[in-house]
């Protein structure tokens, strides 16, 4: 049994109490039995009052005995009901509940109350690493926010951003169509990137659509809003902060790279990163979704460009701190290059903890599906776990795990994803009694 079906199950017992059809089915009932009752007294009073013509004997069914007129009567009127009942619940519903294609009404109300019902979960990151596990958790609980860094100047997003001065959309646009539950064609228009045109070329319809809307509303955030509102989106998105910030990265060569575009074409070895201004204000609604979540998950993206960003604002960073939630980093499948070469998982926690904090990470999850098909030197290594590798982090909860793609081994697999995840955070009660009697400097390594 999949850890979905799992959950499904013990939730199915608070479903259906809580949704109190029947009793406003028997409400319905009642209402219509005393207008059947007010009616027949009508009736019974013309009968007796008028001369009715003959063709009312076979029109009034009086050639059947009345207790058969009764029971046929009342079994149209149930049917009538109950079908009238069902197609108006359906008509009203569809604008909350949109079921997918081969999906009934029953089944899309049984999953949105699930859905309603899971984890309050955080994803911190940015990139195409947060909007893939964004894909998997939407399966699991509509309790998500999405917290997105808003530093890319490059390619589409940078280009509008100099010129109308918005924040950056591009990451925020890739969440918004992951999180999407709209008809499949909406969120290719959304993703759709112009291959020519004068002024277009280059540009994705959704960057457009998002900076569009923004001139319309005159907000940022009411744009956002209004675009996941139009997609019909499964959860919230939060850039970490609404001011025009540059990231910036200080490398090994002591040399200063300003520009997160120019950062990933720079090559170097990173020493660490930085954001200006840097006084830049967290977006307060993520703070709040931070301090309330049940489940905080940092990653996967890149390293310095899309996770750590998020981090740097003074804000977010507070509020992880002081979260009582559980805390999991998702490690890239394979290093990034220009960013992380040759980095393992506990080189990413070392750069994690030297920008955000010490302990800030509870659990870390990485590939264990290690592929012939990549270069050995590309590999974000898990296994095998020494004091040399994550000694260091001894009081983390490592998971191995096959996350990746088998379509593209350069990529998690959402449902894989996914599921790890959730695994993880069933475990959490267990993981902490096992780092109190842990022997020091030995990690939980836990395999699947």
């Amino acid at each position: 049994m999949s850890i979905r079906q799992i959950r499904e199950a013990n939730a199915f017992k608070w479903l259906y109490p809580g949704m109190h059809i029947k009793r406003w089915l028997l409400l319905l009932l009642i209402g219509v039995c005393l207008m059947g009752l007010g009616i027949s007294y009508v009736l019974r009073e013309a009968y007796l009052t008028y001369t009715l013509p003959g063709a009312f004997y076979y029109i009034t069914l009086q050639f059947i005995p009345r207790w058969a007129r009764g029971v046929l009567f009342m079994a149209l009127s149930l049917s009538t009901v109950a079908l009238a009942t069902w197609r108006l619940n359906q008509s009203l519903l569809f604008a909350f509940v949109r079921p997918d294609r081969g999906q009934n009404m029953a089944e899309a109300i049984y999953q949105k109350r699930f859905l309603s019902r899971g984890p309050k979960i955080v994803a911190i990151g940015g990139g195409t690493g947060l909007s893939t596990l964004l894909r998997g958790l939407k399966e699991h609980t509509s309790n998500l926010t999405a917290i997105v860094t808003v530093a890319d100047d490059g390619g589409s997003t940078g280009r509008l951003r100099q010129e109308f001065g918005v924040v950056a959309p591009g990451d925020i646009r890739q969440c918004i169509a992951a999180l999407a539950e709209s008809e499949p064609l909406m969120s290719k228009l959304f993703q759709y990137r112009f291959g020519e045109g004068n002024g277009l070329e280059g540009h994705s319809f959704g960057n457009l659509f998002i900076v569009a809307m923004s001139e319309v509303t005159g907000n940022f955030e009411t744009a956002i809003h209004e675009a996941s509102r139009v997609l019909n989106v499964r959860g919230a998105i939060l850039p970490s902060t609404l001011e025009d910030v540059t990231l910036s990265a200080r490398t090994n060569e002591n040399e200063l790279v300003h520009g997160e575009h120019n950062i990933s074409e720079r090559g170097g070895g990173i020493r660490e990163v930085f954001l200006n201004p840097a006084s830049a204000e967290a977006h307060p609604d993520a703070v709040h979704a931070i301090l309330e979540a049940d489940l905080i998950v940092i990653g996967p993206g890149s390293l310095y460009t899309s996770v750590l960003p998020n981090l740097l604002v003074d804000g977010i960073r507070k509020a992880l701190a002081a979260s009582t939630a559980m805390r999991i980093f998702i490690c890239n499948v394979a290093t990034q290059r220009g960013e992380t070469d040759g980095f393992s998982v506990a080189d990413h926690l070392k750069a994690i903890e030297h920008h955000a904090g010490k302990g800030i990470i509870h659990g870390v999850l990485a590939n264990s599906n290690i592929a012939d098909t990549l270069p050995e030197a590309w590999h974000s290594r898990a296994v095998p776990v020494s004091n040399n590798g994550m000694g260091a982090f001894s009081d983390v909860m490592l998971v191995a795990a096959d996350v990746v793609a088998e379509e593209n081994r350069y990529r998690h697999d959402p449902h894989k994803l996914a599921d790890n995840v959730l695994q993880m955070y069933d475990n959490r009660q267990s993981w902490a009694s096992s780092v109190r009697q842990r022997v020091a400097g030995e990690p939980v390594l836990l395999s699947r």
